[in-house]
C-alpha cells in the first residue's frame, strides 16, 4: 500500500499509467466492451464502476492539453445516452472541458490503437472513455 495513492490502483494499472507518454491514450471500458477483442493490454476491474477508477487514477494523470483529452462513445441511431454517465465521469475526473463523441465502430478502431484498456464493471450505458496523456508538469 502506498501513502497518498488509491487502493483501487492495483501495481499492473499503476505501470500501465507509468509507462504511458505524452499523447498515449487508455481506455476505461464499461463491462460489455469487447477488451479482448481489440488490445493485448486488458487490465480487469471487475466489479468496479468507471467513475469509482477515474477518480482514483486522475490525480496521477494529466490529461492532454494539446488535443481534447476526453473521448466517449456516441449512441448508436434509434438509441440514447444516459446523461448520468457524462455527469457522474466529468464529475471524477473534476473535468468540464469539452467531450469528443466518436461513432461506436471509429471509437473501437481508436481503441485498438490505445496502449491499454482497463476493463470495468461499469454498467451504464455507453460508459466507454478514452483519456489521453498530456505532460506532467515539473514539480
Amino acid at each position: 500500500m502506498l501513502k497518498g495513492i488509491s487502493p483501487l490502483l492495483s501495481p499492473e494499472l499503476l505501470k500501465t499509467l507509468s509507462a504511458m507518454g505524452h499523447g498515449d491514450e487508455i481506455v476505461i471500458s464499461d463491462a460489455h466492451f469487447p477488451a479482448h477483442t481489440f488490445s493485448e493490454r486488458v487490465i480487469r476491474y471487475d466489479g468496479v464502476r468507471a467513475d469509482a477508477l477515474l477518480a482514483a487514477l486522475i490525480p496521477l494523470f494529466e490529461l492532454d492539453s494539446y488535443a481534447p483529452p476526453v473521448v466517449m462513445m456516441e449512441a448508436v441511431p434509434g438509441d440514447t445516452l444516459d446523461p448520468d454517465v457524462e455527469q457522474r465521469y466529468r464529475r471524477a475526473l473534476g473535468y468540464d472541458g469539452a467531450i469528443e463523441r466518436m461513432e461506436r465502430y471509429a471509437f473501437y478502431a481508436r481503441a485498438q490503437k490505445a496502449f491499454a484498456v482497463v476493463l470495468s464493471g461499469e454498467t451504464g450505458k455507453y460508459g466507454n472513455v478514452i483519456l489521453k496523456k498530456g505532460v506532467t508538469p515539473a514539480a
